[in-house]
């Protein structure tokens, strides 16, 4: 486990003159904060629209309410206890902490079949895997700051880069580039951060920026919804059904057999608002993270309540020995910054793995 050096303080710092701050570009810059996107933007045939959630479109991590964005500092874990929810969860379990790292270096959880969790970090541009016991290793370099993974049925893995020129590549079996651009213009331009992906069995891939998009196996990309402020994406155990995050609630569109999307509808309203990773359950469950921590949504749509976390929680998702740990990335800022956790709960409930 790597531990974050408690911040030194310092009295009487004499005050020297700052020399200029270079400007922030390439890898471990997501794309809105990269200094040269304005010349990307400048070129764009369709310009992006508004921000979705107002304000600049940079965001750390996936931004937005409920997650992640700037925030005071809050390096004390705050008091929480788990009530019992039948089927899922046991009345007074508790998180563990299994891994720590400073920066924005962990998000879009992924678990793989021997139990472990690959983790993507933005500013390293890195894939780490977290096995069983917590021991961390790289197994994916030079990502481009890649930011959220799935896997679909095929065990082909995805991924979110989210620099300048966001793309979405496959990094199992075979390194290659899916998408990176929307009719004819890169993905910048779409606005926003290339938030989440979920895939499919046919080999495309479902992602949230500044909206809904579909990237077909052959990569050509098309937009679907309306009003849509979105962030967290996951598939029906069946794949007939997307569920995307929509600023405080949970929508659901209707998958067709050629991917393409219909039949948008509020499917269910998020206790304390917010509303960003998400993964499923064995027997349908939804998991949503927000501000009352881990949302619990039965298949029908009933709030069935919610997992307190001792921080904030972005990205969360099923792994272990029989899959019956949730695992979430935990956010807090002190001092020295942001700061981010991996921890996990043991759960009645069994993960589903595509």
């Amino acid at each position: 486990m790597k531990r974050i050096a408690s911040a030194l303080l310092l009295a009487a710092v004499p005050t020297f003159a700052q020399a200029p701050t270079a400007p922030r570009t390439g890898p471990g810059v997501q794309a809105a904060q990269d200094a040269r996107e304005p010349e990307v933007l400048a070129k764009c045939k369709t310009p992006p629209p508004a921000p979705p959630f107002g304000g600049a479109q940079g965001r750390q991590g996936r931004g937005g309410p409920g997650g992640r964005g700037n925030q005071a500092p809050n390096p004390a874990p705050r008091e929480y206890s788990v009530k019992e929810i039948a089927g899922v969860v046991a009345a007074g379990a508790q998180w563990k902490l299994l891994w720590e790292e400073p920066g924005n270096n962990a998000d879009g959880l992924a678990a793989t079949k021997d139990g472990g969790i690959l983790i993507a970090q933005n500013d390293k541009s890195d894939v780490i895997k977290l096995d069983r016991n917590g021991k961390s290793s790289v197994v994916y370099k030079d990502t481009n700051t890649g930011g959220a993974l799935s896997y679909n049925a095929k065990g082909q893995l995805f991924i979110a880069e989210r620099a300048l020129n966001p793309a979405i590549w496959q990094l199992e079996p075979k390194r290659q580039l899916l998408a990176n651009r929307y009719k004819d213009d890169p993905f910048d331009c779409l606005g926003g951060v290339l938030n989440d992906i979920a895939a499919d069995r046919k080999s495309g891939v479902y992602f949230t920026m500044n909206g809904l998009g579909y990237a077909s196996p052959k990569g050509v990309v098309t937009r679907y919804g309306q009003d849509l402020r979105t962030n967290g994406i996951v598939l029906s155990r069946d794949e007939k059904t997307v569920y995307v995050t929509n600023q405080g609630t949970l929508a659901a569109l209707d998958v067709q057999p050629d991917g393409s999307l219909t039949n948008q509808r509020e499917f269910v309203k998020l206790e304390g608002g917010g509303g960003d990773g998400s993964t499923i359950d064995a027997d349908g469950r939804l998991y949503v993270t927000g501000g009352a921590g881990v949302n619990v949504i039965a298949p029908d749509g009933k709030y069935l309540g919610a997992i307190p976390t001792p921080h904030n929680v972005i990205s969360v998702a099923f792994s272990g020995a029989d899959r019956k740990t949730l695992y979430a990335v935990s956010v807090y800022n002190n001092d020295a910054g942001r700061q981010v956790q991996i921890i996990a709960i043991p759960t009645i409930a069994k993960g589903f793995m595509r």
